[in-house]
């Protein structure tokens, strides 16, 4: 968290007077009265949350809005301030007006009954929303949908990772134990029913909190590696709000580790030798009359759909950059693991990129499978609806569907390093365009920035293999 005093947070007194927020306020402390701390959230280019912890004394105030740093949306994946993005002190370091999102305080899973948590959103000096923060970004795009009479539909399913906080004999990290017990599950798991019985404490509290705190969230899957699970959020016409809970539930979900001597990961590649973890978003389009706008009456798919389908395409390649953020999530690129490799889309088909699963014309929707679950879900959302918009206004050949192994029908190749996908990035005006010219300055700066730092580190493989060999 952003180390400032109370002072640096709050605007100046005015007159006082009775707002939605405050109503919020009284009515969660009325439900729980032993609060004695909120946490007030930032969630940066990273999705990592900056902020600070306040007294509950001081949370009625916010609703006339609390200051942070503009830089908080120029910051690495360690916290530090990349100033060659020009938001630091390139204009002083300058502090931005940050208001509540309504309808996110709620307990925190750290200590539901003494503290609570609180999403923010910044504004620019001149009050519109700052168009760094991803939060901003996508709701730009979303009301462009919105004016076209069109109302997406989000869902977003998340896998993570439960890691023993002990490393093992050479330093790596390694699956929990079982809870009371020495044994450590070292195969596959996918769909296991036991593996969750293993596990029920933790799952069972973070299912627990999720209610506690709004997030609509299903039951936890076991996924295809030790350790490693799934949490699908319901879908919901609120894109902004699919994406909060996406967020909140990261943090829930490393809380709920953490209370039971565990860590949780949403690394995209935290085991050479298992699967990785994935961030799929199911998106459909209703029109004004909340008909499903990617199916035909029949069930087949609409021409918006296709035109949509054309889009995300297009747009895939230089979008790497936002769905694949950091070196590690390069890693889970790999062939036969579920992940795809080309642009492509297909029915009923996991070796695709975007792939139209079974269902009526109710639910005809397209799950986009490229991000990792390290991705901030703001951006992935943005940049699926950046596609979309670039679909809708340009005539795009759609690729055929794949039937078969997607992994060898061939298609537009993605990016298979960070550095080629911030230079498609970079180069690629329409997206840069439709996601906003100043984020995507910054967003390029930061990352680039970021990579070239990790490049220069010395890693323990390259003492191993080049000391005697070089």
């Amino acid at each position: 968290m952003t180390n400032l005093v109370e002072s640096d947070c709050f605007t100046r007194p005015r007159e006082e007077r009775t707002s939605a927020f405050r109503l919020e306020v009284a009515a969660y402390l009325e439900r729980h009265p032993q609060t004695q701390y909120v946490d007030i959230l930032l969630n940066d280019l990273n999705g990592v949350f900056r902020g600070k912890r306040l007294p509950v004394s001081s949370l009625p105030r916010l609703d006339k809005g609390c200051y942070f740093p503009a830089s908080v949306y120029a910051m690495d994946i360690l916290g530090n301030t990349v100033e060659e993005a020009g938001l630091g002190q390139a204009l002083g370091e300058p502090d931005n007006i940050c208001f509540p999102v309504a309808g996110t305080l709620v307990p925190s899973a750290a200590d539901p009954q003494h503290l609570a948590q609180l999403l923010l959103s910044m504004r620019n000096q001149d009050g519109t929303p700052f168009d760094v923060e991803p939060r901003n970004v996508l709701d730009r795009l979303w009301q462009q949908l919105l004016n076209r009479g069109l109302f997406p539909v989000v869902a977003v399913e998340l896998e993570f990772y439960l890691v023993d906080k002990q490393r093992d004999a050479e330093g790596y990290i390694q699956p929990p134990c079982a809870p009371g017990s020495d044994e450590r599950n070292m195969q596959s798991q996918v769909y296991s029913v036991d593996n969750l019985d293993h596990f029920s404490a933790v799952l069972s509290e973070i299912d627990a909190m999720a209610r506690q705190q709004g997030i609509p969230a299903d039951g936890a899957l076991a996924e295809a590696s030790p350790g490693q699970f799934e949490v699908n959020l319901h879908h919901t016409r609120d894109v902004l709000g699919a994406c909060d809970q996406a967020v909140l539930l990261k943090r829930l979900v490393r809380q709920v580790a953490d209370n039971h001597e565990m860590n949780a990961t949403f690394m995209a590649k935290p085991y050479e030798e298992y699967a990785g973890s994935g961030m799929h978003v199911h998106i459909s389009v209703l029109d004004a009359a909340d008909h499903n706008a990617f199916a035909n009456d029949d069930g087949s798919d609409s021409p918006l759909l296709k035109r949509s389908l054309a889009g995300m395409i297009a747009m895939m390649p230089a979008s790497m950059a936002l769905l694949a953020p950091n070196v590690n999530a390069w890693r889970r690129f790999v062939p036969d693991a579920f992940v795809p490799l080309q642009a492509s889309w297909g029915h009923n088909n996991r070796t695709v990129a975007l792939r139209i699963p079974c269902g009526d014309v109710e639910n005809h929707r397209v799950e986009y499978r490229v991000a990792g679950a390290d991705a901030n879900p703001y951006l992935v959302v943005a940049a699926i609806l950046a596609g979309i918009l670039y679909g809708l206004d340009n005539p795009l050949p759609l690729p055929p569907a794949v039937t078969g192994n997607g992994y060898e029908a061939g298609g537009a190749p993605l990016p298979v390093r960070q550095s080629d996908a911030l230079s498609e990035f970079d180069d690629n005006q329409a997206l840069r365009q439709l996601l906003g010219e100043r984020f995507s300055q910054v967003w390029h700066t930061c990352k680039h920035h970021e990579l070239m730092h990790f490049e220069r580190l010395i890693t323990a493989t390259e003492i191993d293999w080049m000391l005697k060999n070089a």
